[in-house]
């Protein structure tokens, strides 16, 4: 399971921990702390020893914790820490959380506070308040995954709010729009910013959030009423329909104004902006809402991208991110919620891919979760069926639900 084709085991577990650059201990995308979960995971389905973890959580731990408001996010400093950390069930562990729960509960209640009065001022947000990565939406996912009822009706409310349209200019908005470029920050190639559709930076991420704590049962006022807005939005700039649909990365201000896409096609399909990611969060509304068209609409247009050498083909890299790893990891997950056995029967397909992919051009040159051999070994860990198993690990990629 943790090896390739050929035999070759996926990464050498008694590798020293290499610091790459500032912030890469407490960093889950790239750092120590996303190759510290995978060993944390590694030790609780018993294909790993706990002292293969130790190395990796002491490089996490080393120095002082990020821990301000506008710093840290699922991905980074202290809620990436408390996340590894709650996978690796030791007394030193539960105490360390308990610092850090009430921590990121007052992290929490700033960031909201700030996206409030954002909000109270007619501005456009930034994608850092409110996305997966970085923004609030990832710390709702941590206090969902946590148990933290008040704080993650906290952001669910933010989140009904973010659904709003907002007036800019003459011109009405989703209240997500964001004055960023995709390179997360305001640039003149970009005038009027964009609407984000990904997972991870992009409105499918508030739409999970919103969905899976629907499922189980975190509700706040208007909560359903925000689910069908974006889902509105979606359907809206959907393109084809049942296995040919598709849905774009972004749009810009001028594709909204005239109310039709400059592109030709899908990009790549993949976890963080593809039509995978996207498909998954709009599965996952039509489970929370019980709506089994939505449901069905979401699960073939996912069929439909897995059927279509295309789209595959714009897969360049194994990675959890960007690449082959994180495609089998939504299809997973969505065919185990899944109306038909379609999605199930592309796995084995989608996995020898995957082998090829890693037999001809090999693995990652880094160790990370998102972008290395971290993310592809707990892709191989996990089985969506049998969760007795595993652990929830990909709760930080809003694919469980």
């Amino acid at each position: 399971m943790g090896c390739l084709a050929g035999g070759e085991p996926l990464m050498n577990y008694d590798a020293p921990p290499t610091p790459t650059g500032p912030g890469w201990g407490q960093s889950l995308y790239s750092g120590a702390a996303g190759v510290a979960l995978l060993h944390a995971v590694r030790a609780h389905t018993g294909e790993g020893e706990r002292e293969a973890l130790r190395p990796w959580a002491a490089a996490m731990l080393k120095g002082p914790i990020q821990a301000a408001a506008e710093a840290c996010g699922l991905y980074e400093g202290a809620p990436a820490v408390a996340y590894v950390l709650s996978f690796t069930h030791t007394n030193t562990a539960t105490r360390a959380l308990a610092t850090l729960d009430t921590h990121l509960a007052d992290v929490t209640g700033q960031r909201l506070k700030r996206a409030h009065a954002r909000i109270d001022r007619g501005a456009l947000p930034t994608l850092g308040e409110f996305d997966l990565i970085s923004g609030l939406t990832g710390l709702g996912v941590y206090h969902l995954h946590r148990g933290h009822k008040t704080e993650l009706r906290d952001v669910l409310a933010y989140l009904v709010r973010l659904t709003e349209p907002i007036t800019i200019e003459a011109q009405r908005l989703p209240g997500w729009w964001t004055g960023d470029s995709p390179d997360l920050r305001p640039t003149p190639r970009w005038p009027g910013g964009h609407g984000n559709f990904g997972l991870a930076h992009g409105i499918a991420g508030p739409l999970a959030l919103l969905a899976t704590s629907l499922c189980h049962a975190h509700t706040v006022p208007g909560q359903t009423q925000a689910i069908t807005r974006i889902c509105d939005w979606l359907d809206r700039w959907r393109n084809g329909t049942g296995s040919r649909a598709w849905w774009p990365d972004l749009i810009t201000r001028a594709e909204h104004r005239r109310g039709e896409l400059q592109r030709p096609g899908p990009k790549r399909p993949s976890w963080c902006y593809g039509t995978p990611g996207i498909a998954r969060a709009q599965q996952l509304a039509g489970l929370a809402l019980g709506d089994r068209d939505r449901q069905r609409q979401a699960e073939q247009a996912l069929a439909g991208c897995l059927a279509d050498d295309q789209q595959l083909a714009q897969l360049t890299d194994a990675s959890l991110c960007h690449g082959w790893a994180g495609l089998i990891q939504t299809v997973s997950r969505a065919a185990a919620d899944a109306l038909e056995d379609e999605l199930a029967s592309h796995l084995r397909r989608l996995n020898v891919r995957l082998n090829k992919h890693l037999d001809h051009h090999g693995l990652p040159d880094g160790a990370g979760l998102m972008d290395g051999t971290a993310g592809i070994h707990l892709v191989r860990l996990t089985d969506p069926v049998n969760t007795a198993i595993t652990a929830p690990w990909d709760r930080c990629l809003l694919l469980t639900g």
